[in-house]
């Protein structure tokens, strides 16, 4: 008994009733128009006072309207929050956005059309029916209904027929509840068919998807490169001057100060990458510190770094430029991790057309231990090199491991 109850007038049949007379209410200016022209054609008849078949006449003259109306952007966008909301469908059954291409408008103007002509009919009869229907059912214990013309006319004069107003109206409110529960699921059924995303809206779904996880790699990888460096230069800074302490306080003076400005550089760029999340988009010019401040950079990794530049760095153009400052950020915090305290030599060439980055250090005597996750370090350098068309190489060479990058000069436009 449960069950078709609320089938009938449940939460999900309220709300695809309430649908229905939206759709009808969104029909009612083409209905207007549509007496407007039967009563033109059939010689200024009032709407309010014609006939049944000229009403349903501006029926079907309003629907066409409704048809080419439908064409416009906003109405599969109004048309899918409206589903959503009242129909109870799953929002990844429905695409977003207006309709691309001739398909997708066609299917869009015939869920209009469908959902404003029936809605049209489903609020006519949630308007006439329950009145009547109550009518008849208190026909029983009203005289003054049981001695109106109404009662001959629907031949309910007789008194024993007037009992049978109380079932009869009974039945009509459920067939009523019935065909609007009927007509609410067939719509539901149809919207992911005439709604749906088309192949176009899938692959424009699919390129915002991968625009979205670009950004964020970039992202990630930003974090990744400043604040991965930035805490092993402090913990290698840290380590040594601890272990000079007591014999050497200028190292620890230089070391203080090298963890200071490591920090506030770091902090900085921080600020610049969260800012970013913040906004929720990326206007393509992500954060980052040129090749002009290499030297401080080079400082903040401790003594043991010896860096050498060919060229004039200034002639490196700017995007080249901060993918470069991170590559040889990165290349840094690797070396810091595994040279186990030897010697960091990092070269830096510019040639005509590329800027080529030669890192090397010397092999641990022992591995050094794995990180769990494997590390996104020579990863990420592979990433910005290709982003910007140049190659990068990684291994052990003799006795020493090198890091070999080549970006293309042209790869800053």
């Amino acid at each position: 008994m449960r069950r078709p109850f609320t089938l009938l007038l449940g939460q999900r049949a309220r709300f695809r009733w309430v649908h229905l007379i939206l759709g009808g209410a969104v029909f009612m200016p083409y209905w207007l128009v549509g007496t407007v022209v039967m009563g033109w054609l059939i010689g200024g008849e009032s709407m309010f006072a014609a006939s049944l078949s000229v009403q349903f006449g501006a029926y079907a003259i309003g629907l066409p309207l409704a048809a080419i109306t439908s064409l416009f952007p906003l109405t599969r966008p109004m048309s899918v929050a409206a589903a959503r909301a009242l129909c109870g469908i799953p929002a990844d059954r429905l695409a977003d956005g207006p309709a691309r291409g001739r398909s997708a408008k066609a299917r869009t103007a015939g869920w209009f059309t469908l959902h404003l002509g029936v809605g049209a009919l489903i609020s006519g009869a949630t308007l006439a029916l329950p009145p009547f229907a109550v009518t008849v059912m208190a026909l029983p214990f009203s005289a003054s209904l049981r001695e109106s013309e109404l009662t001959s006319l629907w031949g309910l004069d007789r008194p024993w027929a007037q009992w049978f107003g109380l079932p009869a109206g009974l039945a009509m409110l459920l067939t009523l509840a019935a065909v609007v529960a009927a007509t609410g699921e067939l719509l539901a059924r149809q919207a992911p068919r005439l709604l749906g995303p088309s192949p176009a809206d899938r692959l424009a779904a699919a390129e915002r998807r991968a625009a979205e996880l670009a950004v964020r790699n970039r992202l990630a990888r930003e974090l990744h490169d400043s604040v991965g460096h930035a805490l092993s230069a402090v913990t290698l800074q840290a380590s040594a001057a601890r272990r000079v302490l007591d014999s050497d306080p200028e190292f620890v003076r230089e070391a203080l100060a090298a963890i200071e400005e490591t920090t506030r550089r770091t902090v900085g760029e921080l600020d610049s990458v969260l800012g970013l999340l913040r906004q929720g988009e990326d206007d393509g010019e992500l954060p980052g510190l040129p090749l002009d401040a290499l030297d401080s950079l080079v400082q903040g990794a401790g003594p043991r770094v010896e860096l050498s530049v060919t060229g004039e760095l200034d002639r490196v153009p700017e995007a080249v430029s901060r993918e470069a400052y991170r590559i040889v950020q990165e290349g840094l915090t690797n070396a810091a991790r595994y040279a186990g305290g030897g010697r960091v030599t990092a070269r830096l060439a510019l040639h005509d057309d590329e800027l080529e980055i030669m890192m090397e250090n010397p092999l641990p005597a022992r591995a050094p231990v794995a990180r769990p996750d494997g590390g996104r370090g020579l990863l990420g350098i592979a990433e910005r090199a290709r982003l910007l068309g140049g190659t990068s190489e990684a291994g052990p060479v003799d006795d020493a491991w090198r890091l070999a990058v080549r970006l293309p000069l042209g790869g800053g436009r």
